[in-house]
């Protein structure tokens, strides 16, 4: 499949709305009821993405198939981590908010390798029942590094990987 990464436009609002509904609707089928209640993300969180240049797109064919803010380190949730320890404190970037609008498509892979164009070391979060995004995170070759509290205290496993 041929596709193309690129920073998200204003114009690209109503296609990602879509793709992270679509994403609920996934993480439902798969038994992770909690992540992503139906405000989440909320297209003022897209918006602030967009405008501060983190929100990008996969598109394939001119659709767009995949979202995810890529953020530059260091990020405020992750400061400090319970029942483990982050392998090291460079630089790094964050992912979050990553979705698919169809499952299978190797989209998070594709981002994920992308990623690693762009830095040496990723961390990411996820919810303890998103089995989707931890089975994708240990095939990919990152390693669980603790618990984190996201800003309204809910808790995340925490992930990382250095090339």
């Amino acid at each position: 499949m041929d596709s193309m990464i690129r920073k998200a436009t204003y114009e690209d609002i109503p296609a990602l709305m879509e793709i992270f509904r679509k994403a609920r609707e996934i993480m439902r089928a798969s038994g992770n009821m909690n992540q992503w209640n139906d405000s989440y993300p909320s297209e003022d969180i897209v918006r602030n993405d967009i405008e501060n240049g983190v929100c990008m797109v996969m598109s394939c064919n001119e659709s767009i198939i995949g979202t995810m803010a890529f953020i530059p380190g260091p990020d405020p949730t992750y400061s400090v981590i319970h029942d483990g320890e982050w392998p090291d404190d460079g630089p790094y970037f964050v992912i979050h908010r990553i979705a698919v609008a169809e499952p299978g498509h190797d989209v998070a892979r594709r981002f994920l390798d992308w990623g690693f164009t762009q830095t040496s070391c990723i961390r990411i979060d996820t919810h303890k029942d998103n089995v989707i995004m931890h089975h994708i995170l240990r095939k990919y070759g990152f390693s669980r590094c603790g618990v984190i509290l996201l800003a309204n205290g809910d808790p995340r496993e925490a992930y990382q990987k250095n090339l």
